[in-house]
């Protein structure tokens, strides 16, 4: 089976980016992946303003990611950038966490003027932790439904959301078979 690790980037309790995430989590976990989620409001401030590599949840982030297939990064999008509170969680993370793992980033944002930041910000610091990135799906805020049990408002977004999901679990699948041989 499958592992998927989710981190979602957003410091807010009642994000469009987290339900989108865990929503997206969700087709996965129908789909017989095993999929945990994480948040960057899972870190006390002190750890990521006193960079404590040694914090405890740290570990338990590294080691999820370790033992995963492939991850899902999500970020709104604040300053056309991912968020400062992701960048100071992934800061923690060793060098090449994201080595041999397929990666999809997400973002969401107030209008699609933020598009852009999926290649331009989220996917080159991805890559840096040397992730396989995969295109990724761009959320406009008012294509979700924050209430909702499907949040997904948009027909286009859903089948887009729904064809990166399945390009994660067949890379993850590739990598697979290919450690095999």
């Amino acid at each position: 089976m499958s592992r998927i690790v989710i981190l979602s980037g957003s410091p807010s309790a009642q994000s469009g980016t987290d339900k989108v995430l865990r929503y997206a989590g969700g087709i996965l976990q129908g789909n017989g992946v095993e999929v945990s989620f994480h948040s960057v409001r899972d870190f006390a401030a002190e750890t990521l303003v006193n960079a404590d590599f040694k914090d405890t949840r740290i570990g338990e982030l590294v080691a999820d990611i370790e033992a995963a297939d492939g991850v899902i990064v999500g970020s709104p999008v604040y300053k056309a950038s991912y968020t400062g509170v992701l960048k100071a969680v992934l800061d923690l993370l060793p060098e090449n966490i994201l080595k041999n793992k397929v990666v999809l980033p997400i973002m969401s944002g107030g209008s699609s003027g933020h598009v852009l930041a999926i290649d331009f910000a989220l996917k080159p610091l991805l890559g840096v932790l040397k992730g396989e990135v995969l295109q990724g799906v761009y959320v406009v805020d008012a294509q979700v439904d924050k209430a909702a049990v499907v949040p997904i408002r948009d027909v286009e977004l859903e089948q887009r959301l729904r064809g990166q999901l399945t390009e994660l679990v067949v890379a993850v699948g590739r990598r697979e078979v290919g450690q095999i041989i």
